[in-house]
């Protein structure tokens, strides 16, 4: 006989430390991620219709946050309001990219989600883990920031971001996080 009750307390620790991790983790000064400094390979994912998306389009040109998201994440959903505010005052010099990944949710589920809660960015599906890998993310709500060069400058995890910092250092040209 399978004792299934302890299978179930394995996912359940599992699924505990996986929430939790991201706000131990906060934007700290260690790396969480690519390494800062480093330009991410080049990668393709896909937009929300199922169309090929090359990163390349956006990494290199100006700078970038490319936020690891979900639609099912509370962690994401505490970090929104840091986001919108720094594309309220960065929006018309960076580029927002919101990774959708492919755990436990579909196209559809971000597009209706999207209907009811809009966001001003630019959401993209990550349907084999390609940009995952590509980012090194750990979790959702993993935010990295490009400079215009295509370096990653700042790197974090949790709800508790210094995204103001990342973002000033990605529109001054670079530095260190």
């Amino acid at each position: 006989m399978v004792n299934h009750k302890g299978v179930r307390g394995a996912w359940g620790v599992g699924l505990l430390i996986a929430f939790l991790l991201p706000r131990i983790a906060v934007a700290q000064e260690d790396v969480v991620g690519i390494p800062v400094g480093q330009t991410p390979p080049a990668v393709t994912i896909q937009d929300l219709d199922g169309n090929a998306v090359d990163l390349a389009r956006w990494v290199g040109k100006r700078p970038v946050l490319v936020e690891f998201w979900a639609t099912w994440c509370p962690i994401c959903a505490e970090l929104l309001p840091k986001i919108e505010a720094a594309h309220n005052k960065y929006g018309d010099r960076v580029d927002f990219l919101v990774v959708a990944v492919a755990v436990n949710e579909s196209p559809n589920t971000v597009r209706r989600h999207l209907t009811r809660h809009p966001m001003p960015f630019t959401f993209l599906w990550d349907v084999n883990g390609n940009a995952t890998r590509a980012f090194q993310a750990p979790a959702t709500s993993y935010v990295v920031i490009l400079d215009g060069q295509g370096k990653v400058v700042y790197t974090g995890v949790g709800a508790d971001q210094d995204i103001e910092t990342g973002l000033r250092r990605a529109a001054e040209g670079g530095g260190r996080r």
